[in-house]
């Protein structure tokens, strides 16, 4: 067993499993609603949008994360005005705010003689670099996005499902989709430094879209995608000590798998439920 135990009795590994498991519990509560309400290029367009914020703070010497957090509030704020122009379709908003926040970033990297940014880890994570100070971030992080969904679960079930009875109910849809989209960019700030960018989208959509065919609340869906997430990270982290591969890459990779997996089992399921009841039709007649 010592296989399965060892690489956890290392004290940066077990960060880094704490942190992963943190930001798996985060990205359920907001990747959920982003599987349900398809904001797939959303989420991805938000994640991009970080890098001038990222790359403002590393060249003046800045809290990352900071920098990280001001990208997120001008992409949410972009989208939110741009969702209001009614010729202007919100995919289009949202990819011109994507290209132009990502060129913006690449330009500022540019013009960095040093190249401080660290494009690498920016795009990929470093989640073995996880730090204390980290865990206790991401462990406000991960209270203020539960509150935030405890608050305006009413709200957000509605504009999943029917906007505009939402607007009928009187819980303010634009506004719920603003604060939607605040969680969205909470979870994608907490997550970056952990797994990365262009890896970030694997915890944040992959575990959703794995827990929804085996439960039919959005609360369960929450639960299973947290569950399903924090073993993505652990067996990731496993797989990355033993294999020598990237951790993140390693964790995101999984959770993808699983989904795969998830969506095969209950194929099987289905299809064995209809050949069964099939059969039973034909012995009934």
């Amino acid at each position: 067993m010592d296989w399965l135990t060892g690489p956890f009795e290392v004290t940066f590994v077990q960060r880094a499993l704490w942190g992963g498991m943190l930001v798996s519990a985060i990205c359920a509560l907001a990747g959920t609603w982003v599987v349900l309400r398809g904001m797939a290029f959303l989420g991805d367009a938000m994640s991009h949008g970080l890098l001038p914020g990222v790359a403002l703070a590393a060249l003046f010497g800045g809290n990352l994360l900071v920098g990280a957090l001001l990208s997120a509030a001008v992409m949410t704020a972009g989208v939110t005005a741009l969702g209001r122009t009614p010729r202007l379709s919100q995919d289009t908003g949202i990819g011109l705010l994507f290209v132009g926040m990502l060129s913006l970033g690449v330009i500022i990297v540019s013009r960095s003689q040093s190249f401080a940014v660290d494009l690498t880890g920016f795009l990929f994570g470093d989640v073995l670099a996880v730090r204390e100070q980290d865990l206790v971030l991401l462990g406000v992080a991960l209270l203020l996005a539960l509150v935030v969904s405890v608050l305006g679960h009413r709200a957000f079930l509605a504009l999943a499902f029917d906007p505009r009875k939402a607007h009928t109910l009187g819980l303010c849809p634009r506004l719920a989709h603003a604060v939607l989209l605040g969680l969205l960019a909470l979870a994608i700030v907490a997550s970056f430094h952990i797994v990365g960018t262009l890896l970030v989208l694997g915890l944040l959509i992959a575990p959703p879209a794995a827990a929804l065919p085996w439960t039919r609340s959005v609360r369960g869906v929450m639960a299973l995608a947290a569950l399903l997430g924090m073993t993505a990270t652990f067996g990731g982290l496993l797989l990355s000590w033993h294999l020598s591969t990237a951790a993140g890459a390693t964790i995101s990779a999984l959770a993808v798998s699983l989904f795969f997996l998830s969506h095969l089992a209950s194929g099987l399921r289905h299809h064995r439920r209809a050949r069964l009841a099939g059969a039973h039709a034909a012995a009934t007649h």
